[in-house]
């Protein structure tokens, strides 16, 4: 399928300049696409070609991501994130949106709607609700302030690493098809494609920052957290894929915390399941909208 492409826009944040791209339609109920973490917008390409006609699709790149401007002094964390999603909602000035997240654009899209639940009509979350019970418990017996501390050290080792360089496109196609063995060629070359800026030298490296690289200390209650997912009014369709390192929330509990949510699990699908089931993905999608 020969797609045919966005254009690019920009909004400010912070005083960061943000990148997304708008596939037109502008008459047409809004939908924003919010990628995952090292991701790009333009990983939603096939997802976007689909919807455009009865959507105004919007895809964003997060702050550190894509074409999106770098933090200057690193802020990468999650209330600096929900910040910029609302200021986007803001700009374009819609009254009501309908978002489809994946991942780390899902853990903020659903904070954005638990704040603000009377501007989202509908959200569709892909493996988005962050750190599972277990996890979010073993880090707990570690104590605050040994996370701390290991999140220092981490940023500090981040900031003397250079960005890894390829010394062609294929190398950094080759290095995507490793990190998720259910890509078609097709997928990974577009996904490579737009993820990777060239370098002085000729060398290619991935868009994103290095400090992404470092997960940010989360210093938000889970009471806290709790109480925007409660806070959600509209209908929530939740996908989890089966070879995922992300728990279903049906298993692990976290669906109790949703009072308009449903989950659907995809098999022979990892944490990337709308690029590895896209066409059940679609047809899921397209119901559920």
């Amino acid at each position: 399928m020969i797609l045919s492409g966005p254009t690019s826009n920009s909004f400010m944040s912070q005083r960061l300049r943000l990148h997304y791209v708008d596939w037109g339609n502008p008459d047409a109920p809004p939908l924003i696409l919010q990628h995952g973490g090292r991701d790009h917008c333009r990983s939603w390409d096939w997802v976007a070609q689909e919807l455009r006609h009865d959507w105004h699709v919007i895809a964003a790149d997060l702050r550190g991501h894509g074409d999106s401007a770098w933090s200057p002094d690193g802020d990468y964390t999650m209330n600096a994130y929900v910040y910029d999603f609302a200021q986007l909602v803001h700009t374009l000035g819609y009254r009501e949106v309908t978002i489809v997240a994946h991942s780390l654009g899902g853990n903020i899209a659903t904070r954005f709607t638990g704040l603000y639940p009377d501007k989202v009509r509908k959200l569709a979350n892909i493996e988005g609700l962050g750190p599972s019970p277990t996890i979010l418990a073993e880090r707990d017996e570690a104590g605050y302030a040994a996370r701390l501390r290991e999140w220092i050290d981490n940023k500090r080792a981040a900031a003397g690493r250079m960005p890894r360089r390829y010394p062609t496109l294929k190398a950094a196609y080759e290095r995507m098809k490793e990190e998720n063995a259910y890509l078609t060629d097709e997928q990974a070359r577009h996904l490579t494609i737009h993820g990777v800026a060239r370098n002085e030298d000729g060398t290619w490296s991935w868009k994103f920052d290095n400090y992404l690289n470092v997960w940010p200390v989360d210093y938000t209650p889970q009471s806290d957290i709790d109480s925007l997912w409660h806070a959600i009014t509209c209908p929530m369709l939740l996908f989890y894929g089966q070879d995922s390192f992300a728990t279903n929330p049906e298993k692990d509990g976290r669906i109790r915390h949703f009072s308009t949510a449903r989950v659907i699990e995809y098999e022979n699908a990892g944490h990337w399941l709308h690029h590895d089931q896209f066409e059940r993905f679609m047809d899921d999608l397209r119901a559920f909208l």
